[in-house]
């Protein structure tokens, strides 16, 4: 709980005394930081537009589109808000953070996230991958193609060794990336996805060097010139155990990770976090917020997959657990430059998270489904909602992505077992999860 008292008093007319705060999104992650936010002894009311079941519990509810940005503004005003913050990155890259810093009567609302520009690190692959060798910043060998260089593509799939990684530059809803065995396969899944496969989004398409290693998640929040570096995330986002079939939002997080050492987390500050936020700094992009390092350790050394411009899901679920921290404390600071002041004291626990999803997901799936079992979850295990909704004194499916179940523990093994047996006291038709969540890093402990 923070001491509040009439001194405590800071810039751009923030009312940190009992804050209105509105926060955007309507999955895991949301629920998780409304969750967090809830508990902060600087909040007045929370809203959550459009929230779901679990958020429902924490705070009012609000259908508002995450890019509705009018009515935003109208509610802001009527509900005197003083901060955003942005759960997803759909907002960001439509601007959100712009549209309130550029609007006289809604400038002194303190927008959680970059601005447009910024947030291209995450909507544009080769803006970000440009932005990389400007500053110096590990990452793969890549080039830029469209249909104009796309003979230049093709030789350039030449010079690489197998597999072959192909991104769609913009947004593409996680989809975006292929990953290819065969040359003449890669070349022909280029053509297609210039000619519209990901629609916009593939217009243009980042080739990349195919990199060999673990990856881990690096969440940085930054007021723009300080950062605090918060725990180091592993998600899996496989539907299949092994890391065997398509890609999902996520299957579940673990948090911290055992090779991310002191030494490797050095190398990412020195080598990454720095130049990320001096880059940003050089080229006078406004930055507040959260930055989410794709980080793959090849041989030890850190290389940087992919910016994102917000928090991650499922690794927000077992991150935010970790932090003892005044988490809106933090935001206050990041919005008004004053983060260097703080310090954010974390957990030394394992946590962990398993994502319950709907039967036959990432394909098609059914919504609509009862779900049982939820008051029969042990009290030091977190539920977090992502796709819920409440219809009566019933909470039912409506999305691929349900619940996500979080545990903590002295040991990885503590805090796995805590939180798969808690999620079998849940259930719902056709309910899935991974088994293996974890068994990797057991395996490097």
């Amino acid at each position: 709980m923070i001491d509040v008292h009439p001194s405590y008093s800071l810039t751009n007319n923030i009312n940190v005394y009992c804050m209105n705060v509105l926060l955007l999104g309507s999955g895991g992650r949301e629920h998780a930081l409304a969750w967090k936010i809830r508990k902060s002894g600087l909040l007045n009311n929370l809203y959550i537009a459009p929230g779901n079941a679990g958020t429902a519990t924490l705070g009012m509810n609000v259908t508002i589109g995450v890019t509705d940005f009018d009515a935003m503004k109208r509610f802001s005003l009527d509900h005197d808000i003083d901060m955003i913050v942005v759960g997803p990155e759909v907002p960001l890259v439509a601007g959100v953070y712009d549209y309130f810093h550029h609007d006289e009567d809604v400038c002194h609302i303190a927008v959680i996230g970059p601005s447009a520009e910024g947030a291209r690190l995450e909507g544009s692959k080769d803006f970000a991958k440009k932005f990389m060798t400007a500053n110096g910043i590990p990452t793969a060998r890549f080039m830029t193609v469209t249909l104009d260089n796309v003979t230049e593509g093709n030789t350039f799939l030449d010079s690489l060794p197998s597999p072959y990684v192909l991104k769609a530059d913009g947004l593409a809803a996680g989809k975006g990336v292929l990953i290819v065995d065969d040359l003449n396969e890669a070349k022909r899944l280029l053509r297609e996805m210039l000619g519209g496969m990901f629609g916009i989004a593939g217009r243009t398409v980042v080739i990349e060097e195919f990199l060999s290693g673990i990856e881990c998640s690096v969440f940085v929040l930054t007021d723009g010139k300080s950062y605090r570096i918060l725990p180091v995330a592993k998600d899996y986002k496989r539907i299949g155990e092994g890391d065997t079939g398509p890609n999902t939002g996520g299957m579940g997080a673990v948090s911290p990770v055992s090779f991310a050492d002191d030494a490797f987390m050095e190398k990412v500050r020195r080598l990454i976090v720095e130049p990320t936020i001096d880059g940003l700094r050089k080229e006078r992009i406004e930055y507040r917020g959260f930055i989410f390092l794709g980080l793959i350790s090849v041989e030890g050394e850190p290389k940087v997959i992919e910016y994102n411009v917000r928090l991650g899901d499922p690794e927000t679920e077992a991150v935010l657990p970790l932090i003892r921290s005044d988490l809106l404390d933090l935001l206050v600071a990041a919005a008004t430059e004053t983060l260097d002041e703080k310090t954010l004291e974390t957990d030394d626990r394992y946590a962990v998270t398993v994502m319950m999803v709907s039967g036959g997901y990432p394909e098609s799936y059914e919504n609509g489904k009862v779900i049982g079992g939820l008051d029969d979850v042990r009290d030091d295990c977190i539920v977090f909602h992502a796709g819920t909704k409440k219809a009566g004194d019933k909470i039912l499916t409506s999305g691929g992505r349900v619940l996500s179940v979080t545990a903590c523990g002295k040991t990885l093994d503590e805090a796995l077992a805590a939180s798969y047996e808690n999620a079998g006291r849940i259930s719902f038709e056709g309910c899935y999860c991974r088994k293996d969540i974890g068994s990797d890093l057991r395996r490097t402990q």
